[in-house]
């Protein structure tokens, strides 16, 4: 298959020059996570942002300063194999496709990947061969702000709440986060006495520093009050078309695996899955 035959081509993005608030608007309006980033007044790709980038760099407001400029970029008559590779290589989920004059025709991901292509193809293997099981959980009476610091130590887009019983209850992905979240500045102030050299009875000078920062600050909310508690689940010996298939149906990324008496033994995600693609004959 090549990636044209997954790609779409109705592309959101964002322009530069244009502001975080700009992004977000759009992102939350289409809700999307990720958007190429043209020039103005042209087609030109030029950048990618993501929620993450705004989420890890609050002080920023312009996106040319937030945007991935380093881009990895596909074109229409790639073969999809070979697309996989790169986002398994790179650990990207999304790769914009370009034409020959670098100009932004359409974006294929990990999840189109899944489902129009893996879905179809009669993968037998089981999803315990690509799953990883090292998850993020947390009691599901987690504060917002603790879980997303969960959430961000494994490097993972979500995080499993868990009851007193270590049973899952559901999941909440970076999406969810900000949802839930906002940006406030806050302005501290620090102060430093500096005497005359040598004159005991000189007046002390202050300096005074003013520093703003920027900081994401969550709702007073818990995990279970957020958490998507309907959880699409497979089991270790699901066959990855199987799972694929459910994603497709579902409309999600990932999907925690768990044994028969409900307990998680790992998680799957569509960018999991493209191992699967890329080990194909």
């Amino acid at each position: 298959m090549k990636v044209k035959d997954v790609a779409s081509t109705d592309v959101i993005h964002v322009t530069v020059p244009g502001s975080r608030e700009d992004a977000l608007r759009i992102m939350k309006k289409e809700d999307v996570s990720v958007v190429p980033v043209i020039k103005n007044d042209t087609n030109k790709l030029v950048g990618i942002l993501t929620r993450s980038d705004m989420i890890t760099n609050p002080d920023e407001e312009q996106i040319a300063m937030l945007m991935t400029r380093d881009l990895i970029t596909a074109k229409m008559d790639d073969e999809l194999k070979t697309v996989a590779e790169k986002m398994v290589e790179n650990n990207i989920r999304r790769i914009p496709v370009v034409n020959d004059d670098d100009e932004l025709v359409g974006i294929v991901t990990s999840f189109d990947i899944v489902a129009l292509a893996i879905a179809d193809m009669g993968i037998s293997e089981p999803v315990e061969n690509y799953m990883i099981k090292t998850i993020p959980a947390t009691w599901d009476e987690t504060p917002l702000n603790v879980a997303f610091e969960v959430m961000k130590f494994f490097g993972l887009k979500s995080v499993i709440g868990l009851n007193s019983n270590n049973r899952m209850t559901g999941i909440l992905t970076e999406t969810d986060f900000i949802a839930e979240s906002e940006i406030i500045s806050e302005r501290t102030e620090h102060s430093s006495s500096v005497g005359t050299e040598g004159d005991k009875w000189s007046w002390d000078s202050t300096s005074i520093l003013y520093i703003e920062k920027n900081r994401l600050q969550f709702t007073d909310k818990l995990v279970k009050d957020v958490a998507t508690r309907e959880v699409a689940t497979a089991n270790s010996k699901t066959k990855v078309t199987d799972c694929a298939k459910k994603m497709k149906q579902e409309n999600i990324e990932q999907i925690p695996v768990t044994d028969v008496d409900g307990e998680i033994l790992g998680l799957v995600r569509a960018s999991d899955l493209m191992y699967a693609l890329i080990d194909e004959e």
